[in-house]
């Protein structure tokens, strides 16, 4: 698959209020002294199976936060929503993982460091109704995280995790190039995701960064 128009809006919020919502077995992760909730919208093309000639584009916004599982450092996802009815229902019936389906509209103009992406979600299943508008894009130019900085904490991981409705732990690997980012700009209109997963909404301004498009290669998710 190929992701692209990639936001990564990330808060640091207190330790303790991320630990209590994480199952067992899954430790908060801190950047000098913080964690942090990222909220992703982005649009992934032509996802398919290895050796198909046909894929799929849609949308997709996540809430997550970063973890350590037996020392090794991943993601967390406290929802996964998504314009795919099929990927969605497998989803949620085969793995009862936090995929909600939500009607979501993206448009985009210019390129390269001119690029202004224009995306919106609304959740039509699940029990708690959540809501994304955002106006967002680059501000500056593109660059590799330095390894040990903030931005390569925050994206630089390849292995997510999740958990099912009866706690039951699955993970997934994913390969891909080392992200290329730049400073973001970003107007959010709205965003019902922390109330949606319990959270209050976290202070401060946001940390903002925008993923320029990337190949991407993922395994199937297994029971942890």
């Amino acid at each position: 698959m190929r992701w692209r128009d990639l936001l990564f809006a990330h808060w640091p919020v207190d330790p303790d209020s991320v630990a209590g919502r994480l199952p067992r077995g899954v430790d908060v992760d801190t950047y000098r002294g913080d964690a942090y909730l990222g909220v992703v919208p982005f649009v992934m093309d032509d996802v398919r199976p290895r050796g198909s000639p046909v894929g799929l584009s849609f949308c997709e916004l996540n809430l997550r936060t970063y973890v350590t599982v037996d020392g090794a450092p991943g993601v967390y996802f406290f929802n996964l929503d998504a314009d795919d009815r099929l990927g969605v229902g497998i989803a949620r019936s085969l793995f009862r993982l936090p995929y909600y389906r939500a009607t979501m509209d993206v448009e985009t103009r210019g390129t390269g460091a001119d690029r202004v992406v224009s995306f919106r979600s609304r959740r039509t299943t699940g029990a708690k109704a959540a809501a994304f508008d955002a106006r967002y894009g680059p501000d500056g130019g593109f660059d590799t995280p330095e390894p040990g900085s903030l931005g390569a904490f925050l994206t630089e991981r390849y292995r997510f995790h999740t958990a099912d409705d009866r706690g039951r732990l699955y993970h997934g690997d994913v390969a891909h190039e080392p992200w290329e980012l730049a400073p973001a700009w970003a107007d959010i209109g709205v965003n019902g995701l922390f109330r949606a997963n319990g959270f209050d909404e976290p202070d401060g301004t946001p940390l903002l960064q925008f993923g320029g498009p990337i190949g991407v290669r993922a395994g199937r998710i297994r029971r942890s």
